[in-house]
């Protein structure tokens, strides 16, 4: 890793690469938008500095350390799971890392973690048991500086818009700190998560009923309760700058109950003696109440269906959950959303992007909805699929159906915050690509291209995310 290339990505044949280093100049330099993350608002907020390498680039990063497990890696010796290393264990973590390198080879990880070392960092040896340590201590001793603190790092990766992930009972208070400083120029936005509050299976749904009820200020013994409470956290979250709720079930199937038997099925599960059955009915009821909601408060629905989550019961005991073992699995969108569709697919303000960890669905169910349904946006490749032949098959499976504008934009969906910049250029560098070869099949013309370069990166994720 002596220099990245310039021409990484683009196309092989010249003539078509040279369409395409036009193409992504013009947007390479553009702030970057992320609607959907997960970097914890405290690191702005308190702008406090990062500690080591592996905390900040290992640890939080389960692209990167579920690899690593496969090859035999304990993920206690990498910090996973929450566990404090002192300075003995992160180096001892950073070398397990650098050994081995090669097992990124052709991965996505590896083109995010150089451009990460390249561009943030200015390094030039690639990882090696025999670089373990310089590179380390070069990049201990760069967050010890005022130029690698959060805040700064925000404004030198040009990010405008930062959306987390958020409990429906969090406070928000480092949002609204965020908000009040005129100083920080990235906006941050909320996005209301209420999963577990929507499944009744959960052994602790009781507990969390009454935790949303305490936060809404709300009695939520009874469904009706149950419902206002909801609908108040999401105001809240609006009114703190929320745009969106994100929604990340095993599958995508939607039924509305009778409200006697919703609310049955509810007090059932206050006193854990609701059946699965009763549980996934009620469920797929709530998602059907969350797009109504959406009609009603203008937040965007987003679906990130399909992962098994917790795949490996010991590592789940061990380590607990978001630790690298939730696993794919299929799902079918059309049927399962034409009840809700059919209710408010035409609804004024609703607008609802559907993401995929099953890409077989990307042509067949996808780019039809998002087609016809003004609501509907095929989100861009998420996970698993944020890679760059993933994403070269996505452009080419929604765009000959739904065109560039019923999509999501670009979403990063990542801890990892310094490979930020670098997964957004790898998404533009494969849209200059895709773009450019439209134009030498005569498909295009390069003004036309260059318009909906930009429009990738600028109006189509502002426009699916209400920006």
């Amino acid at each position: 890793m002596t220099s990245l290339h310039p021409d990484r990505l683009l196309p092989a044949d010249p003539g078509t690469r040279d369409v395409a280093r036009r193409l992504y100049a013009a947007m390479a330099d553009l702030p970057i938008i992320s609607p959907h993350g997960h970097v914890p608002p405290e690191w702005l907020a308190e702008d406090t500095p990062f500690t080591d390498p592996t905390s900040l680039l290992l640890s939080p990063d389960h692209y990167v350390f579920r690899l690593l497990h496969a090859q035999g890696v304990d993920l206690a010796d990498l910090g996973v799971g929450g566990a404090q290393l002192d300075e003995a264990g992160s180096r001892r973590a950073w070398t397990l890392f650098c050994e081995n390198w090669s097992a990124f080879r052709g991965t996505a990880s590896r083109f995010w973690m150089e451009s990460v070392l390249a561009d943030v960092f200015g390094l030039a040896e690639s990882p090696s048991a025999e670089t373990a340590d310089t590179i380390y201590d070069h990049i201990a001793a760069a967050l010890t500086t005022p130029e690698f603190r959060p805040r700064a790092l925000a404004e030198r990766f040009n990010i405008s818009v930062l959306a987390t992930t958020d409990d429906p009972v969090d406070s928000l208070e480092h949002h609204r700190t965020l908000a009040a400083d005129s100083s920080f120029a990235t906006r941050v936005a909320p996005t209301f998560r209420p999963d577990r509050y929507l499944e009744p299976v959960r052994p602790d749904f009781a507990e969390l009923a009454k935790s949303l009820g305490a936060a809404a200020d709300i009695d939520t013994t009874t469904y009706a309760g149950y419902i206002a409470a909801l609908e108040n956290r999401r105001r809240f979250f609006k009114d703190n700058g929320g745009v969106s709720t994100d929604h990340s079930h095993l599958d995508v199937v939607t039924l509305t109950l009778e409200p006697a038997e919703a609310s049955r099925i509810y007090a059932a599960a206050l006193a854990g003696e609701a059946s699965e059955d009763e549980a996934t009915a009620f469920r797929r009821h709530m998602l059907v109440e969350m797009a109504r909601m959406a009609t009603e408060d203008g937040l965007v629905m987003t679906l990130h269906p399909g992962a098994l989550r917790n795949h490996h019961i010991p590592t789940f005991e061990r380590f607990g959950a978001d630790t690298g073992h939730d696993i794919p699995v299929g799902v079918e969108f059309t049927r399962g959303l034409q009840h809700l569709l059919s209710r408010f697919g035409t609804s004024d303000g609703f607008q609802l992007i559907l993401f995929t960890l099953d890409e077989t669905v990307f042509s067949r169910e996808i780019a039809p909805l998002a087609g016809f349904y003004p609501s509907v946006y095929a989100g861009a490749p998420w996970w698993f699929l944020d890679a760059p032949e993933a994403v070269r098959r996505y452009r080419g499976a929604v765009t000959e159906t739904a065109g560039f504008h019923r999509t999501s934009g670009f979403i990063d969906d990542t801890r990892a915050f310094l490979s930020i910049p670098a997964r957004h250029d790898m998404s533009r560098r494969l849209d200059a690509a895709y773009l450019a070869q439209l134009v030498a099949e005569h498909r295009l013309d390069e003004d036309e291209a260059h318009e909906t370069a930009i429009d990738l990166v600028t109006t189509v994720p502002s426009k699916a995310f209400k920006l």
